[in-house]
């Protein structure tokens, strides 16, 4: 089993397509999906072939005071009032999750740099199952793809075309933490952002099965057991 420690430089391979034009759309998202496999198999060439494989997915969301407002009950004929903020103090909240498995890593941070996602891949790292090897697809933001990253040798990095949020259910999984914990609600400060964001977090992975239901993609569900 791989040691934690050792570290290798983040790389595009080869064969990964370059960045979306404008309007590729749904035909680039049915590529990525119909040519996973081999895309998989391609990344994990130099991996034993008995090593237990996951999936995982990984984005960052701003939270912030000028948050936003989402539909609420209430009685008929009335008009709740919901709290708006015009501040702008904010924190990064990196996330990560693997649907198989219901579990997920996070870090809420200052700030979106290399350095930040350094420190997310380590608690990543540290969060793959004990002797399993994790593929961890993300977008090609600049911390991601930048060579300073030093890879934790359990996790192979693929590359989601660019300008194509849908094939990426962390996207889903921010819109349920701002739906369900985060919206209608006023931070008077970075601390009490930073403390939101944890909370929320924290919920999402006490409910393994609601992490499953909003990650699971059918044509990313494909590993070694």
């Amino acid at each position: 089993m791989p040691k934690l420690n050792e570290r290798r430089p983040a790389r595009l391979l080869a064969h990964q397509r370059p960045p979306a034009s404008p309007g590729a759309g749904s035909a680039q998202d049915r590529g990525v999906q119909k040519n996973f496999p081999s895309t998989l198999s391609a990344h994990l060439a130099g991996i034993a072939k008995r090593k237990p494989v996951e999936v995982w997915f990984q984005d960052e969301a701003r939270i912030g005071q000028k948050n936003g407002l989402v539909r609420q009950w209430a009685r008929r004929g009335t008009r709740p009032r919901q709290p708006a903020d015009q501040r702008y103090e904010s924190a990064y909240l990196f996330g990560a999750i693997c649907p198989a498995r219901g579990t997920g890593a996070a870090l809420a941070l200052p700030f979106a740099d290399t350095n930040a996602m350094q420190l997310h891949l380590d608690e990543i790292a540290r969060t793959v199952a004990r002797g399993a090897h994790a593929v961890l697809l993300l977008d090609r933001a600049g911390w991601h793809t930048t060579p300073a990253l030093a890879v934790p040798k359990n996790i192979t990095m693929i590359f989601l075309p660019s300008r194509a949020p849908e094939l990426n259910p962390v996207e889903n999984i921010w819109q349920h933490l701002r739906q369900n914990w985060l919206s209608n609600r006023v931070f008077d400060t970075y601390e009490a952002i930073v403390d939101a964001a944890c909370e929320a977090w924290n919920r999402l992975i006490a409910q393994p099965d609601t992490i499953t239901s909003i990650g699971f993609r059918q044509w990313a569900h494909i590993g070694r057991t």
